[in-house]
């Protein structure tokens, strides 16, 4: 009893706890966190009282094996340079011992016939990684995660380079966005029409991109005119010699060139919006009847581009919510908050309610 005492003294001396004798075998280990058919998430937590710092005062060194596509952390510690596996927990930490001889850079070039090469960036071979410091059950520790989205990664670039969301459409696991952003931005540029537009819709809503409008050019107004017909060419002057009856023998006779007969060519116009105001007009000036009348034309259609039409058509609704919110009856604005929910119409139907007491 006397020695147990004793022993459980000198620990508190030094400044241990209970928890520090029990977690040794989670220090300096790579765990699972979590495993899915497209995402495998490992953790760490690392001692980093005896740590140094190698390079760019840091004390970590992410490292890739393209063959396994394993991703690894080196650590200096005192005597070691050590290197742990994070995406397989079961293999055993690979060592180097460190002296005046060996230094980091050969530490490296052990590494790297060993498979381990430097990196340097792991999102581009679809890896995300964090670090922090943090103290682990009374411990100073070095918390490390990593998680491996590699195949969810090859599955959205099929997806966005062939513009087919179905692939990618009933996925639930989410992929970083800073993984793919990139490769994102070149294949929209290229996309040239409506149904890529809308596959790319699709995918930039699951990663949780702002996709812009890709802007049409505007269709050149061209005339159109009937062609002659091969076989009709132009005929030559004809020459009439006209003699007079007078005329001596001095004289020569006068020759008159008949003009020919050009001929006639039909031109014919593409249908164009038969107001002389411009599209900027309509889109930030006219009232809502001028808008709605210049929608309503047929021609209109045909010479805007389809996003010109869809911003028309889109101020036009703001217009008639705006006329409603100002003019409309207090039934119609009651209906409006059922379907928005709005707390300015809350507020406009409440003024109402209350004039319409007021008065009677």
């Amino acid at each position: 009893m006397q020695k147990l005492i004793l022993l459980l003294f000198f620990f508190l001396l030094n400044g241990c706890t209970f928890n520090n004798l029990f977690i040794g075998g989670e220090i300096d280990k790579v765990t699972v966190v979590k495993y899915t058919p497209y995402m495998k998430h490992h953790r760490a937590y690392f001692s980093r009282t005896q740590l140094k710092t190698m390079r760019d005062g840091k004390k970590y060194l992410f490292l890739y094996n393209a063959k396994n596509n394993d991703v690894g952390v080196l650590l200096h510690r005192k005597s070691q340079y050590v290197l742990y596996n994070m995406s397989n927990p079961d293999q055993q930490p690979m060592a180097v011992n460190a002296n005046k001889k060996t230094k980091y850079w050969h530490a490296l070039k052990s590494f790297k016939h060993k498979g381990f090469k430097r990196i340097k960036s792991l999102a581009s071979v679809g890896y995300t990684a964090s670090v922090s410091h943090k103290r682990y059950k009374g411990r100073k520790t070095l918390l490390i995660e990593t998680k491996e989205y590699s195949r969810l990664l090859k599955l959205y670039k099929k997806a966005i380079k062939t513009y087919n969301a179905s692939r990618i459409k009933n996925i639930k696991t989410k992929l970083p966005k800073s993984l793919i952003y990139s490769y994102y931005k070149q294949y929209e540029k290229r996309a040239n029409s409506r149904k890529q537009r809308m596959q790319l819709k699709i995918i930039a809503n699951k990663l949780q991109i702002k996709a812009p409008y890709i802007i049409e050019k505007k269709p050149k107004q061209t005339k159109v005119t009937t062609k002659q017909p091969a076989s009709h060419k132009k005929k030559p002057a004809k020459e009439k010699i006209i003699t007079g009856t007078s005329m001596t023998k001095k004289e020569e006779p006068v020759i008159q060139k008949e003009e020919p007969e050009t001929p006639l060519v039909k031109k014919v116009s593409l249908p164009t919006p038969s107001s002389d105001k411009p599209y900027t007009y309509y889109l930030h000036q006219a009232s809502l009847d001028e808008l709605s009348t210049y929608i309503a034309n047929k021609a209109t259609k045909n010479s805007l581009s389809y996003n010109q039409y869809t911003m028309l058509r889109h101020r036009k609704s703001s217009l008639q919510e705006e006329k409603l919110f100002k003019e409309g009856s207090l039934e119609e604005l009651i209906a409006a908050y059922k379907v928005n929910k709005n707390p300015k119409y809350k507020k406009r139907i409440m003024s109402l309610m209350k004039a319409k007491q007021e008065s009677h």
